[in-house]
Parts: C-alpha cells; structure tokens; sequence
C-alpha cells in the first residue's frame, strides 16, 4: 500500500521564472522523447511516478530525457562514472547569468570545467542563442563533450572545446590574445579530498533513502578531478578570482557557483584585493538545497556602458 498520498506545490519557486524545470515532471512526455526512460519510471512510496533517484542509471536516463524534451538534443551519452547533473540547476544558473547580462542572446561564454556531459552550452545554446568554449584538464571529457556537439547539428558551431593542459591553471592557456567573453561560469569541485567527497555522497544518499547506505554509489557520478581538488571549493574560487585579474579587459562578467556559505566571506575578500569594480551574489535553490552565483567585473560603469554597445 502506498503511503498517504504527498502534496507537492504545482510550481517550484526557488527556481528562476524563465526555468522549464518549475513544475513537476511529466513522466508521459519524457518517456515520449526518451523511450529508453520508461523501464526506470515506477510508482514512488506516494503513488507518484517517479524514478529511483538511487540508481544512476536512472538519474542518467533522466537527465537524457529531459535534455532531449527541452533542449532539441537528439543524442546524448557520457563515460560511465562521469558527472551527470541535475538539469534544472544548471538551467538555473544559465537563467540567473542571462538576466545579469540583460537577456541578450549570440553572446559569447566560457564554461570553466565543462565536463563530459555539456549541459551548461546544451542550455545556452538553446535558450540564448549562446555561443561556448568549454574547457576542462580532462582528456576524456573533452572528447565526450565533442562527441556531444558533432551529434547534435544545432550545436556545432556554438560549441568549442579546449584542453587545459595545465591543471593549476584556470584562464592561463584558454582565453587567447586579443580573445574576449561575455561572462564565465563555473561549478568548481566542492570538497578538498577523496575522504571529504565520499562523506557528502554518503549524506546525499542518507537523505534520498532516509537510512545509512549499504555501499557507496554516487547516483550522479563524477570523477575525482569532478569533485574535489586540493583545498577545495575554498581555494579554487580563490585562485580563480587571482587569475581572472590577469584577464580583466578580457570578459564583462567572471562568475562561479559556490555552494558553501563559509566560503563567501574569502571569496569576497579576494575580490577586494584583487580590484573588481562590482560584485553581484545571486541566490539560487532547488528543493532543500541553497546555493548561490557569485559574478563580479573589473570593468567601471564607462567601461560596463562601451562593453554593451559593442
């Protein structure tokens, strides 16, 4: 027997207005788009259909469904083990960016980490009307991102891909002379251990199935180079924030996700010492999770006002 049938608020209002992911799924439709899905969709302890979000097979049929539904893919596959996102948090951020850059479309992103999965351009390029350069220091997901872009013909020309070779660095080795951007965005990896990863996985599983878990799946995936990296979420924005000064005539809006609010007081501090002209935060949630965009420039309101009329 079911249990007492759930209310669930027919829109989720943590999410930006222009979202597509605000009201719940229509498992109809997904599975419409995405045949492949019906085999995971069964009913949840409320009599909801549902997937179990404990397996990744799962969470990845869905992610694939909702990117073929909303966002004109008509493939899409990643190397077993790499980050597969939740979509409508990456939408999110995609919404939020777009709206501190006015809602113009054809501008020009790069997506620092973009991973195997290429969700952040799937977005953009749909939405926006965006162009990309996505980086990453992971041979294989550059090539899984490429593979992506040739598969979708609506992506091809939107889409470039470039290798970091240098794992410290960040801008250095990407942006290219005379190069310029609208804005950078960035998930940077959270924890600053493999220990410190397995423990927030351990919390994510507790909460989907109310329990300690029996073994270790991480139901999203992600690689350890996905994340964690020596000193963390902490230490990467700040290294990010030092670097991005080195570029500062060469992007309107630097922007990165931090998903921990102990670290914004160090990431404001760095901001300040490295001279950005303005710095905007930007709340964002999905469910019970907070997080928020810190995005900042280097460039003053003259300078903000030359770089819009081109």
């Amino acid at each position: 027997m079911p249990t007492k049938k759930k209310k669930h608020p027919k829109v989720k209002l943590k999410l930006h207005p222009r979202n597509k992911h605000r009201e719940r799924y229509v498992f109809s439709e997904l599975i419409e788009s995405c045949p492949e899905l019906k085999p995971f969709v069964r009913p949840n302890d409320y009599g909801d259909e549902s997937i179990d979000f404990f397996k990744p097979e799962a969470v990845m049929m869905l992610n694939k469904a909702l990117l073929m539904r909303h966002y004109d893919i008509s493939a899409w596959e990643i190397p077993e083990g790499y980050l597969c996102p939740p979509i409508p948090g990456r939408a999110d951020y995609i919404h939020h960016i777009a709206e501190l850059l006015g809602g113009q479309s054809g501008l020009k992103c790069l997506d620092v980490g973009i991973g195997a999965n290429c969700v952040y351009p799937i977005i953009g390029v749909k939405e926006y009307n965006w162009c990309f350069v996505g980086s990453d220091v992971d041979v294989i997901a550059i090539a899984s991102a490429k593979k992506i872009v040739e598969a979708n013909p609506h992506l091809q020309g939107k889409v470039e891909l470039r290798l970091q070779n240098n794992a410290q660095d960040i801008f250095k080795g990407i942006i290219q002379k005379d190069e310029h951007f609208d804005v950078t965005i960035c998930n940077p990896r959270f924890h600053s251990s493999m220990a410190q990863a397995q423990a927030g996985t351990e919390r994510k599983l507790r909460n989907l199935k109310q329990q300690q878990p029996k073994e270790l799946i991480k139901n999203f995936g992600g690689q350890s180079n996905e994340l964690w990296c020596l000193g963390g979420e902490e230490k990467f924005v700040r290294d990010m924030i030092n670097e991005s000064a080195e570029f500062s005539k060469s992007c309107f809006w630097f922007s990165t996700l931090i998903s921990k609010s102990a670290n914004l007081q160090g990431a404001y501090k760095a901001l300040e010492r490295a001279g950005a002209a303005e710095v905007r935060t930007i709340p964002m949630g999905q469910g019970n999770k907070v997080s928020r965009i810190v995005a900042w420039t280097f460039l003053n309101k003259e300078e903000q006002e030359k770089w819009k009329t081109g």
